[in-house]
């Protein structure tokens, strides 16, 4: 059992040498989380922005499921992603089980309703100041959506950031539907869970550092952009 001092020695260590194969699972996780908010931004802008300027019965009712949406619990999105691409359900014979594939559609879900719910917030805002202009220019509401997107787009980016934090600090989710596989489906956070449990701290403590090290490049992105986000938008 190493002293907290020499486990922080060898874990700088291990993070400027690159041992113990830290730097490809600090890889597999960016690639795995960049990849879910991609593809989260991709489902959760346009759904942000339309349930912005729709206004139809039920509205509100969605807007509760959608903040809802956002406290989904990782291990039972994990649990239902298991179930379904596992051999016994619906898409088991895709075979992504155990996959790093699995892991980004178990993120996918997860920070799907966080950026549409974060999004929609952004774009009413947007609306709301722009609508007699929109209204004025007889603009689709395609068209409104897509001006909408642009001009927030600053805004838009720090709630992609947003959702990228969330995908990258998930561990209940990733270990069901991953497996926490060796040079295959390990991440930064199931690693970390599996070396602390083995004894293993300069690993665990090394990728805990670099996560940190993730979050607080994050944060400091988010507050970055800010002043650009709160800028006048133009029409």
């Amino acid at each position: 059992m190493h002293t907290f001092t020499e486990a922080f020695s060898l874990a700088l260590a291990l993070i400027l040498t690159g041992g113990s194969d830290l730097y490809q699972i600090v890889g597999l996780s960016l690639q795995v989380s960049l990849g879910a908010t991609l593809v989260a931004c991709a489902l959760g802008l346009p759904l942000g922005a339309l349930v912005a300027i729709a206004r139809f019965r039920g509205r509100n009712l969605l807007l509760i499921v959608m903040n809802a949406l956002m406290g989904l619990p990782p291990v039972v999105v994990g649990l239902l992603v298991y179930l379904q691409l596992s051999r016994s359900g619906p898409l088991g014979f895709l075979g992504l089980l155990y996959t790093p594939t699995a892991m980004v559609i178990a993120q996918t879900i997860l920070i799907t309703p966080i950026i549409a719910a974060l999004s929609r917030q952004v774009l009413e805002d947007l609306h709301g100041e722009y609508a007699e202009q929109f209204r004025s220019l007889c603009l689709r509401p395609a068209q409104v959506m897509g001006a909408l997107l642009w001009d927030g787009r600053h805004a838009l980016l720090t709630v992609g950031l947003a959702g990228f934090g969330r995908a990258v600090a998930e561990v209940g989710a990733v270990m069901i539907v991953g497996g926490n596989i060796d040079h295959l489906t390990r991440v930064m956070t199931t690693a970390i869970a599996l070396e602390t449990s083995k004894g293993d701290l300069p690993l665990a403590l090394a990728l805990g550092l670099v996560l940190l090290g993730l979050a607080l490049v994050i944060n400091g992105a988010v507050q970055a952009l800010r002043p650009a986000a709160q800028r006048p938008v133009h029409v």
